[in-house]
C-alpha cells in the first residue's frame, strides 16, 4: 500500500510527467484551507527535491497568499487512467512574480501562456505514495483552451485590471502581493 520516501524517483517523476491534472492545498495557520485543481503545461520536475509551479491567473490567488504566512504546500496527483496511485509531495514553498529575479530564471520551463503570474518553487521534504484504489478510471480529452482564450482577449493591461479587482486580497483578507511586495 502506502510508502513514505524523502524525494522523487525516477518511476514518480515519469508518473508526474503522465498526468493532466494536480491538485495543490495551502493553508495559513487560521482562516480558510485552499484546495485548487491545476492543469495545463504547468508543472515542472527539477530534480529529485525540487518542482516549479506555473500559477496562472484565477478567480483567486490564495496559494500565494497562505505562502506569504506559512511556506508550508502540498501536492497531490491522481492515477486517473492506468495502475491506481496516489502521489503526495509535502514540501516549503515560495511564489515568485514576474518581478522577482527568480520568476525570469525559471520561466524558460513553461510554455509563454497569457495571464502568467506567479512560479512556485517547492523544495520537497516527503514524498508520499497510497493505493488510489477508490480513485476513479476516468478518460482524458483534451486541455481546455478557455483560460488561455480568455487571457489573451483581455491583454496585459486588462490581466492587471483583473489582478487588481480579484487577486490582491485573499478569501479572508489577506494581501496576495501580486502587484505590490
Amino acid at each position: 500500500m502506502g510508502k513514505r520516501i524523502s524525494q522523487l524517483t525516477p518511476k514518480l517523476i515519469d508518473f508526474i510527467s503522465l498526468q493532466k491534472v494536480f491538485f495543490v492545498g495551502t493553508a495559513m495557520k487560521e482562516g480558510t484551507i485552499n484546495v485548487s485543481p491545476k492543469g495545463m503545461d504547468s508543472f515542472r520536475v527539477l530534480d529529485e527535491k525540487h518542482i516549479l509551479w506555473l500559477n496562472l491567473t484565477g478567480s483567486g490567488n490564495e496559494t500565494a497568499t497562505h505562502l506569504i504566512e506559512s511556506e508550508r504546500m502540498t501536492i497531490m496527483f491522481c492515477a486517473f487512467e492506468g495502475n491506481p496511485l496516489i502521489l503526495r509531495l509535502y514540501g516549503q514553498a515560495k511564489a515568485f512574480h514576474p518581478r522577482d529575479e527568480a520568476y525570469k530564471r525559471f520561466e524558460h520551463h513553461f510554455p509563454n501562456y497569457h495571464g502568467k503570474r506567479q512560479i512556485i518553487k517547492m523544495q520537497i521534504e516527503l514524498v508520499q505514495t497510497s493505493c488510489g484504489f477508490g480513485v476513479p478510471l476516468m478518460h482524458f480529452d483534451q486541455e481546455r483552451n478557455l483560460l488561455s482564450t480568455w487571457a489573451e482577449k483581455k491583454g496585459p493591461e486588462g490581466i492587471e485590471d483583473y489582478w487588481k479587482e480579484k487577486n490582491t486580497t485573499s478569501l479572508d483578507g489577506h494581501e496576495t502581493q501580486i502587484l505590490n511586495p
